[in-house]
């Protein structure tokens, strides 16, 4: 087995000496950098990186490796997150009545092609719990309305403190949540069928139709307040002909949704994703 990692993602204001002041941080300290990427938004005025390096023979306790990295971090004004690759996410999947992604990022887990527990599924509809059953997870049935939504959010919310949630994939929910929710938790992974910012909402497939597009997409986003306007992960688009009916576009976009979702998560779960503002850096 491969030794256990920690990584570090970091956004500071730009200024000479990051790499080597974050660089000798680890090298100080008897550590082996085996992954680093930076990257500088000039407009923004800032410095983006990750660096990843293994824990064997590292000199600091695990416990101390974020207190200690703190003192460097805040004289650079900078926002960072500290992770370790044995730690294994627990991932709570929402669905609705479409299963292809569902399926999709079960199979892949269980294909051991991203390291992740999925022990919780939730759905506004009873349709996929054969689905649960069949992989042996647990399912709730949550159904929404505008009258409960607050109400049923709050028992969302408890499902997810009580299954250790870390992660939310929206795998064709097809809700809205709340801002309230999303402040609460914020870890939240949506794929929507189009290539936003074109198409946002319901029926893109539709939408594109009846514009003749010749192109179709997927995006892959964090959930926020603003509905389909979260900062992109993942995307990737399929061409259509004047031959396609909207069936074959829904066809052709459920292959890239399932695609372009599991990229993103697989990218979520590596620590790869960068968020800053309502953008991303992407470190492939």
């Amino acid at each position: 087995m491969a030794s256990a990692t920690a990584t570090l993602l970091i956004s500071c204001p730009d200024q000479r000496g990051l790499v080597a002041k974050i660089a000798n941080f680890i090298y100080a300290n008897g550590g082996n950098i085996i992954h680093a990427d930076q990257h500088t938004d000039f407009a923004a005025g800032l410095f983006l990186t990750r660096i990843e390096w293994q824990l064997d023979e590292f000199n600091l306790p695990r416990d101390l490796i974020a207190p200690a990295f703190n003192a460097i971090a805040q004289p650079l004004q900078a926002k960072w997150e500290l992770h370790f690759s044995d730690t294994v996410p627990r991932i709570a999947i929402w669905v609705s009545r479409q299963d292809h992604c569902l399926f999709d990022l079960i199979w892949r887990q269980r294909a051991k092609e991203f390291t992740a527990e999925i022990p919780l599924i939730i759905s506004n509809h009873p349709d996929l719990k054969v689905v649960a059953e069949q992989f042996g997870i647990e399912y709730f049935h949550v159904p929404i309305t505008k009258e409960n939504k607050q109400e049923q959010e709050a028992k969302q919310l408890e499902l997810l403190q009580q299954y250790k949630i870390d992660l939310v994939v929206l795998a064709k929910y097809m809700q809205i949540l709340s801002g309230e929710f999303i402040a609460k938790f914020p870890q939240v992974i949506n794929i929507h069928h189009s290539f936003l910012p074109a198409f946002v909402g319901a029926n893109p497939y539709h939408k594109a139709f009846e514009r003749g597009v010749k192109i179709i997409g997927a995006t892959s986003h964090y959930v926020t307040d603003n509905l389909d306007a979260g900062p992109i992960i993942e995307q990737d688009v399929v061409r259509v002909s004047h031959r396609d009916e909207v069936e074959d576009l829904i066809r052709k976009g459920k292959d890239l949704e399932r695609v372009v979702l599991a990229r993103a998560v697989r990218l979520h779960l590596q620590n790869r994703v960068l968020v800053y503002g309502n953008r991303t850096v992407v470190f492939e």
